[in-house]
């Protein structure tokens, strides 16, 4: 079958986008000869005045190149091939005699934007699953079908740069604000909205005025002004991937030569540097990242899944308010309980801030804000429970208040109501010796803030009911979460991953270590925050009740944690929460001023007398006793595959996505080499850099954890 279909109505060639046996369109070479053929057919054909083109999958446009395809072109100058070729095809679509109206409806991403770049007018449906963007920066790679070349000549230069630079999300109000998207309206009118706007095409050519404000005309105006904006950009790349990512470098080079030299220029560089960008491993790396990610979204168990469209969430704090956001977002009614009305109003209001604050950038209409509210409905008791088939708790890590209000709960609940616990390091066995149902107790561990954060993390005991996971995970996967599945066992998986790699910055300060330059080095090694500045967010004092959880496992290895997150946490040294931890938090930061270090946390380190430890010292220490860990989760049975860990690490706890995560790193330096540093650091620092045995195990056979 073919990817087109064409109808003909009223001079309008309406082209019918449907990739046979896929559930959303992609662009691949074959794509590519078919379009060819079809823009002569439609050039030739004296019955077509206007091309129309629409999709027809759910809610998607077309979702991007095929990079399975893309992985496949292994042969040299391959990449710049397929490039060129679609260069070839869309500078046709964008001088075709006729015109060609793009009629968008759900998600127009990487090459279905530039697919939608090269039609001469583009009208969007004001639905919210519309979506527009140029992420292939998240890859490691470019827009290579000249994105970069028409998106900065279609809107601003620095809003072009943003989207490419982001890979962000660009909704239809701000795609129409600025310049992106020419008209919208209702999807059930989008047909006949896009055959009316191509036959008055066909009458008067559109003249469009770029939408841009004086000061970006300026800056916009030659090269030299244009090199201002260049050079900025370049900087704050630098500043915010410490050069570990070369994509968005070579986005910037691209638009510049075809701003400065012309488009075919422009188009040149955007092959080459396509063709060099996907032979990078932080390509190879992202791409097989995206693809772990694309794999959790389907529910390996959906023939044991149990329908939630209601359930109910303990605890209106940040966590219980962001979980009772992202289930109301998704179409799910929420029970909301505090044990007071003042507490739930803060709950509610921080909903509704977050909210507000999309629909203050247009990325949300505040219609669909209050819907989203109205779906939240406030509890002081129980009995608001009665028949829901899920409950959530995100309350205090208090063993014993957990205990209670399973109790509390499961005296209201419905008898096959599962009850999640949104724990950090309990584990879950212990939570469960309150309940009268332990094979429905759960734990659903989301990080935070939870809007933001992409994964879940699940936890099962082997008393969970397999039909309580599966619903879980369908729970974890509706709510847009990238769900991974854990055996239990103190701290999990994530929480026991973090607890060495912070510990190991605490040691380092024990040494004579500087605050500063330990978190430098590791956000130069690709961690988005330092160890320490970590802490401050999570909180000292969160901290030190999981090393407390953790210290007994530890312990039997001969592994003494350092009491420091104790001694500071009994002093009053809370973190970000109460302005006082590794530093200070007061006073206001102006632009580019860093935040200063607490110099009297130093009295717990051993005095105001600092050194630097080499940077590769520090980030070999930190980053190899937490890949330590993640091995030992999988050989003890934690994890159930090194992809579950690497996404784990990689969504929940920042570990550089550059290096595909704990096991993709290993794999990549091969576990031979881990396995001799891991023994140099053990011969200097002691057993809590002991190789786990299944890295001496794949080190002796050779062997990779991605075959």
């Amino acid at each position: 079958m073919p990817y087109t279909q064409v109808e003909k109505q009223d001079g309008v060639a309406i082209v019918w986008l449907d990739q046979p046996g896929e559930k959303v369109n992609t662009l691949g070479l074959e794509m590519v000869g078919e379009f060819q053929a079809l823009l002569d057919d439609l050039n030739g054909d004296p019955e077509v005045k206007a091309v129309v083109l629409i999709s027809r999958k759910k809610d998607t446009f077309i979702a991007g190149a095929d990079l399975e395809a893309l992985q496949k072109l292994t042969e040299p100058g391959s990449v710049e091939t397929l490039s060129r070729r679609g260069h070839e095809v869309l500078n046709r679509l964008a001088d075709f005699p006729k015109p060609v109206v793009a009629a968008i409806h759900g998600a127009a991403l990487g090459g279905g934007l530039e697919v939608a770049l090269a039609c001469h007018y583009r009208i969007l449906s004001d639905d919210p699953k519309t979506v527009l963007a140029l992420p292939e920066v998240k890859l490691g790679l470019l827009p290579a079908a000249g994105g970069a070349q028409r998106l900065p000549r279609l809107i601003s230069l620095q809003k072009a740069l943003d989207m490419m630079l982001t890979g962000k999300n660009i909704y239809p109000r701000q795609a129409k604000r600025m310049g992106l998207a020419d008209h919208l309206i209702h999807p059930y009118g989008l047909l006949q909205a896009a055959k009316q706007a191509a036959l008055d095409l066909v009458k008067k050519p559109i003249r469009r005025k770029k939408k841009i404000s004086f000061v970006e005309k300026l800056l916009e105006s030659n090269s030299l002004t244009r090199g201002i904006v260049f050079n900025k950009a370049r900087q704050m790349v630098e500043r915010q991937t410490r050069g570990n990512y070369p994509a968005p470098f070579k986005i910037l080079e691209c638009v510049e030569i075809g701003l400065d030299k012309g488009m075919k220029a422009g188009l040149d560089a955007e092959a080459l540097n396509f063709e060099y960008l996907a032979r990078t491993s932080q390509a190879q790396e992202l791409i097989n990242l995206f693809f772990a990610m694309t794999a959790q979204k389907k529910n390996p168990r959906p023939e044991l899944v149990r329908p939630v469209t209601r359930l109910g969430m303990i605890g209106a704090g940040f966590m219980g308010a962001g979980i009772a956001n992202i289930s109301a977002s998704k179409g799910i009614e929420v029970v909301l309980k505090d044990i007071s009305m003042e507490a739930l109003s803060k709950g509610e209001k921080t909903v509704y801030d977050d909210l507000e604050r999309k629909v203050r950038k247009r990325a949300m209409s505040a219609f669909e804000r209050d819907r989203i509210m109205s779906r939240i409905h406030l509890a002081v008791d129980y009995q608001a429970f009665k028949g829901l088939p899920l409950v959530i708790e995100a309350v205090f890590e208090d063993l014993e208040l957990k205990h209670r209000i399973i109790k509390e709960a499961e005296a209201v609940l419905p008898e096959e109501c599962i009850f999640a616990s949104n724990t950090s390091s309990l584990p879950i066995s212990e939570i469960v010796k309150a309940s009268q149902r332990p094979e429905q107790v759960i734990g659903m561990h989301y990080f935070s803030p939870v809007p933001k954060m992409p994964l879940l993390e699940i936890i099962v005991t082997p008393q969970t009911a397999d039909w309580a996971a599966a619903t879980a995970v369908e729970v974890g996967i509706k709510q847009g979460k990238t769900v991974i599945v854990v055996n239990d066992g103190p701290g999990f998986y994530t929480s026991r991953i973090l607890a060495p790699m912070l510990n190991e910055a605490l040691v380092l300060l024990e040494e004579g270590g500087e605050i500063r330059h330990i978190d430098q080095a590791m956000r130069r090694f690709g961690f988005p925050v330092g160890p320490l500045t970590l802490i401050d967010e999570v909180g000292i004092d969160v901290g030190a009740h999981v090393a407390e959880i953790l210290g007994e496992m530890f312990a039997h290895r001969g592994v003494a944690p350092s009491p420091a997150m104790k001694k500071l946490s009994e002093a009053g040294y809370l973190g970000r929460k109460n302005q006082k931890g590794f530093y200070h938090y007061q006073q206001k930061k102006g632009r580019g001023k860093k935040k200063e270090v607490n110099q009297t946390i130093y009295r717990f380190f051993g005095g105001p007398s600092r050194k630097k430890h080499p940077a590769p010292e520090i980030q070999d220490r930190l980053a190899l006793v937490m890949i330590n860990e993640a091995a030992r989760c999988l050989e003890e049975g934690i994890l159930n595959s090194p992809r579950d860990g690497d996404l784990g690490a990689v969504l929940g706890l920042g570990f550089p996505p550059f290096l595909g995560g704990p096991f993709r790193y290993i794999d990549r330096l091969t576990p031979a080499v881990v396995l001799s540093t891991l023994e140099e650091l053990e011969q200097k620092h002691g057993a809590r850099f002991t190789p786990a045995q299944i890295i001496r195990d794949y080190a002796e056979k050779n062997k990779k954890f991605y075959q």
